[in-house]
């Protein structure tokens, strides 16, 4: 395994037992894209964050945000204003691939899942290839 492999092992293993500073608020809702078929974070990807309206089942956007370095988006949404209901999380799959001179048989991809109860912490990965893609609820 090259010396560089090795660096992003360290920063990955290391990053989940680092402590976010005080005055940044911690987001109930976070991110987490990794590039499955390079073993590499899906950094500088454009998303979006969006919560449906039950009443007319039309989309509004929450918020917008690029992934960072470790395939992160930090600060998605705040505790207060994060409720109960349907989101949808949209990233840009087609303009990442082709940023790194790949090209990706899914042009986005877009995760929906419910909110019942605002008050825990959820965590929706996506692990991409250029072919396929999973996702799955973690905390």
């Amino acid at each position: 395994m090259s010396a560089q492999r090795l660096q992003q092992l360290k920063g990955h293993i290391l990053a989940d037992y680092k402590v976010a500073p005080m005055a940044e608020p911690v987001s109930p809702l976070s991110t987490h894209v990794l590039n499955i078929s390079l073993g590499v974070p899906g950094s500088n990807m454009a998303l979006s964050l969006h919560r449906q309206d039950p009443s007319s089942d039309t989309w509004s956007l929450v918020t917008n945000g690029i992934t960072n370095h470790d395939g992160r988006c930090p600060g998605l949404i705040t505790k207060d204003k994060f409720i109960a209901g349907v989101y949808k999380l949209r990233y840009e799959t087609q303009q990442y691939w082709e940023s790194i001179g790949e090209t990706s048989f899914y042009p986005y991809v877009e995760i929906v899942f419910t909110i019942r109860d605002p008050g825990q912490k959820y965590h929706i990965p996506l692990l991409m290839s250029r072919f396929s893609y999973s996702t799955y609820r973690g905390s």
